[in-house]
């Protein structure tokens, strides 16, 4: 299993998205991860209050994330604090639940002031069939500079030190993978950390859509307003997907005139320019353009390899990779940042499994299948899902299906891994390739086979063996 960080933190992005951000900073955002084993995943809460209530009140929504990120292997498991009371109590969450769940209801168990956010429960994180969970791995700190990206990193600072003064709104394009989102969520970790006062709120343009729609049809299109209005930072990633949809962009246009009439700050990411992006209302593209428009390139070779130097180096694996490798990779992986940290991650794993020092050479058969095509191969979600199905034998419909057997959950997240390698797919698109499921349970799946990779054989072989298969698309 990965480790129990890890699966929390998959976990508490999908609870985060069905509360309320009273009930998720009172009963939820002080539990943190102790231990996960192949049964159980324990979590910590600071009293026996907290654990009842969650036991009592949110028994259902609990069970069925842990159970939907963990592919139906692990129980949770509640234990009190030691460092909180003089007594801790242990409870195990039962299989049979114990009452119903309204995730829009206030908690009536205390009338207490909750505590002061922190970083990670400030931010509002997207629904299920919404984007990317809000990272706090994703800094400036982490961010590699180089000529192509360079400007707007020091646009993406400037708004992140004084919010609401410097360009508003700031709108960042780039193809997938160049770092836009990086960026994105860069500002908003920023903001937290040094503005506690400041409530940032982070969401995709398709969760947006989807709160849009569920805000009318079950009428509460006032709590969808103020959710999304009453923020002193905006964050919206992939603004293109609003492309056609004049409902969706008049609700945005008065969202983005109340946040910024009250001096909030607004950074927008795309794959285009606002100019580019086809049926947007003439008032909304003059708005993404009153402020600063700029533009993330595909990095040059000396980015690449300063991207691989970085990596490199917060690898855990123990493996070290000499400089003329990393040059290798830099030189011939030139398409976007996932692709060249998937051929790092495919050589450590290699080296880690096999015992072997990383040489150029092994570089050169190990990526053999990523670099001797010069044709670009058009790679669809039908193709991996074919190729996947052969390979392993199970039936698309069992790799998109509701079945959790065991060969088949292997199967299932080696594909999703390889969707993340191959593609510019986000995790949510990904997850509905895969029958619409939750695209924290595709995170889990894409870090649990990077981390597999490097200590079981056939997990590497069975991903290479797929990978080459689509590659060669014979």
């Amino acid at each position: 299993m990965a480790d129990a960080t890890v699966l929390w933190e998959a976990c508490a992005t999908a609870i985060q998205s069905k509360v309320s951000d009273v009930i998720w900073q009172m009963t939820f955002s002080g539990a943190k991860p102790i231990t996960a084993d192949d049964l159980t995943l324990t979590v910590s809460v600071p009293n026996s209050l907290i654990r009842d209530r969650i036991n009592d009140r949110y028994h259902d929504l609990v069970h069925k994330t842990v159970a939907e990120v963990s592919d139906d292997q692990l129980t949770l498991k509640i234990i009190v604090r030691q460092d909180e009371i003089d007594d801790p109590e242990d409870f195990v969450i039962p299989l049979t639940p114990s009452s119903t769940f309204d995730p829009t209801t206030q908690d009536p168990a205390t009338n207490k002031k909750p505590k002061q956010p922190t970083a990670t429960t400030t931010i509002q994180t997207p629904t299920d069939n919404g984007g990317p969970s809000f990272s706090g791995r994703l800094t400036f700190e982490d961010f590699v500079i180089g000529s192509s990206n360079r400007f707007a990193h020091a646009a993406a600072q400037a708004v992140a030190e004084k919010p609401g003064q410097s360009y508003n709104p700031l709108f960042i394009y780039a193809e997938a993978g160049l770092g836009k989102t990086h960026l994105l969520q860069a500002v908003g970790n920023y903001v937290l950390a040094n503005y506690q006062a400041k409530k940032v709120h982070y969401v995709s343009s398709e969760t947006f859509m989807n709160r849009f729609v569920e805000a009318i049809r079950n009428k509460k299109l006032s709590e969808f307003k103020d959710l999304h209005r009453r923020n002193d930072v905006l964050l919206v990633d992939d603004i293109q997907f609003m492309e056609g949809k004049e409902g969706l962009q008049e609700e945005f246009f008065h969202t983005f005139n109340s946040i910024q009439q009250d001096g909030g700050q607004i950074v927008l990411t795309s794959d285009r320019p606002p100019d580019d992006i086809s049926t947007l209302e003439d008032r909304l593209r003059s708005r993404f353009k009153m402020g600063l428009v700029t533009h993330i390139q595909s990095p040059d070779v000396e980015t690449r390899l300063a991207i691989l130097r970085k990596k490199s180096e917060q690898g855990t694996s123990g493996v070290k990779i000499p400089d003329d490798v990393l040059f290798f990779i830099a030189e011939n992986i030139t398409e976007n940042i996932r692709e060249i940290e998937g051929a790092l991650t495919r050589i450590t794993a290699y080296c880690s499994l096999n015992q072997e020092i990383c040489t150029s050479e092994l570089a050169m058969t190990v990526l053999a299948d990523l670099i001797t095509s010069s044709a670009p191969l058009i790679i669809t979600p039908d193709l991996i899902l074919d190729r996947t199905s052969e390979i392993y034998g199970f039936s698309r419909e069992d790799l998109v299906g509701a079945s959790r057997r065991r060969p088949l959950v292997t199967a299932r997240q080696v594909s999703m891994y390889v969707f993340r390698e191959l593609t510019d797919l986000s995790y949510p698109a990904i997850g509905r390739e895969f029958g619409d499921r939750d695209h924290t349970t595709v995170i889990h799946a894409v870090d649990k086979i990077t981390k597999l990779m490097a200590e079981r054989r056939e997990i590497y072989d069975q991903v290479s063996a797929l990978t080459s298969n689509i590659r060669s698309n014979n």
